[in-house]
């Protein structure tokens, strides 16, 4: 089983003719099957004798691959979908291959070393400190509670007694942050956000200086802002909202795992005035940065504060302390993948530039998309799209009959777009991050409606 023999180079040839096969055609939509259905065509796969590699990866191709929706397709619109670089991709490979441990320098300080120059370059961008630092994590949710455990480890010290921990942020904030409130045990305090679906800072200001006024015992520790909501799109007022945190003494958070991307344009890049006020924050590259799964940049402005907070100790660990950069140090993980490096090859390989036209493009394509649903008598635009997530209405139509034409729109293998909900109301919404979706895509979908 740990033998690079004859069968298993016969196998290695199969498995990259796929992945050739796969990067250079147009990637299949495809879509779910229920588990009934794929157990009566695949049935057991594991057994005491093994399938062999060659009908196990047949078996993955011809029917497991076949079964997922493609996160690339250019009309996969829905969530915040993916679409990595081929050079990412394709390092990805590498990575898989090295057995590679990115938990410590000791272990792997040439990827770490390139890792944290990538976490550099979107640090730079976001105006922080040459001292700042982070990690790369496995995504947005473990991030944003990596961030916030690091503020409540800074705020017990300065406030050993306080009784009750409560973190604040908008309505509109990830459903993470309301996730990481409930495993830290902490309270959460939304605020409303204004007729743009931005919060403000002075709103921010004064309702913590109420809240705070009338809960003695409690202590707001964090304030999240959110630099693009996955919803709309949206990016509240970060500068205010951080002049309002470090007036009060207070950690500021910003949750930029979709929108913080689009810092590496300068066509948009003052939208996001203000992120440096942060004293952390998240962006996803697998997410509008084109890197595969799974890759989130946490960074710290103080990165000291990060390692106190979680750094493992035990015997064990001990050689590893030897004052190198360990990431392992910087979020709530020990074991880790070097999650970064796929990123890193293709930001190296391709440069900056094409990163900020391959992030124009994307919000082209999401402004033209803006203007057909205004053309459309049948649709409402509800929102101009600030970066690319474009959210709109089908007039006339019940719940039911968003899912409905949402299921065809997937089992006619046009496109995939999931309905959402706003105030209320069921709503569509295509986020746009891969580069190859055209404006005739979206004719296509809008066509159905």
């Amino acid at each position: 089983m740990h033998e690079f023999n004859d069968e298993v180079e016969l196998l290695a040839n199969e498995i990259l003719e796929y992945s050739l096969v796969r990067l250079k055609t147009d990637p299949p939509l495809d879509g779910p099957r229920t588990w009934e259905d794929l157990q009566d065509e695949v049935g057991n796969t594991i057994t005491p004798e093994g399938l062999g590699g060659h009908a196990a990866l047949t078996l993955f191709k011809d029917v497991l691959a076949k079964a997922c929706i493609s996160t690339d397709h250019p009309r996969n619109l829905a969530f915040i979908p993916s679409a990595p670089s081929e050079y990412a991709n394709l390092f990805d490979l590498v990575v898989g291959a090295s057995a590679l441990y990115g938990g410590s320098w000791m272990e792997g300080a040439g990827a770490v070393f390139a890792e944290n120059q990538a976490l550099k370059w979107i640090s730079d961008l976001a105006g922080m400190p040459k001292s700042a630092g982070g990690v790369f994590v496995q995504g947005g949710t473990i991030g944003n509670l990596s961030a916030l455990v690091a503020a409540r480890h800074e705020a017990r010290k300065r406030y050993p007694d306080n009784q009750k921990w409560v973190i604040a942020c908008s309505k509109e904030a990830h459903a993470s942050i309301k996730s990481a409130a409930d495993v830290m045990d902490v309270g959460i305090l939304q605020i409303e956000s204004d007729q743009n679906f931005k919060l403000q800072g002075d709103v921010v200001a004064k309702v913590i200086d109420e809240y705070q006024l009338k809960h003695q015992t409690h202590r707001i520790f964090a304030i999240v802002a959110t630099a693009g909501t996955t919803n709309l799109g949206v990016i509240d007022d970060l500068s205010g909202i951080g002049n309002a945190a470090r007036a009060r003494g207070i950690w500021y958070h910003v949750d930029g795992a979709y929108g913080l991307a689009a810092l590496c344009s300068p066509s948009v890049k003052h939208l996001f005035t203000g992120i440096e006020l942060a004293d952390s924050f998240i962006v996803d590259p697998h997410k509008w940065l084109f890197a595969p799964f799974d890759a989130c940049a946490l960074i710290y402005r103080n990165p000291i504060v990060a390692r106190e907070a979680h750094t493992q100790h035990a015997g064990y660990l001990e050689s590893l302390d030897t004052g190198e950069w360990n990431p392992s140090d910087y979020a709530i993980h020990l074991t880790r993948r070097v999650r970064g490096l796929p990123f890193w090859f293709s930001l190296a390989a391709h440069g900056t530039n094409e990163y900020a036209a391959a992030m124009d493009k994307t919000m082209f394509i999401a402004r033209e998309g803006a203007r057909l649903i205004n053309e459309n008598s049948n649709l409402e635009l509800i929102l101009k799209p600030e970066l690319s997530i474009v959210a709109f209405k089908r007039k006339g139509w019940s719940g039911a009959d968003y899912q409905k034409w949402s299921a065809k729109l997937l089992a006619d293998q046009i496109g995939f777009v999931t309905p959402s909900t706003h105030l209320g109301e069921r709503i569509l919404r295509f986020a746009i991050v891969n580069p190859w979706t055209k404006v005739s895509d979206l004719e296509l979908i809008l066509g159905t409606l």
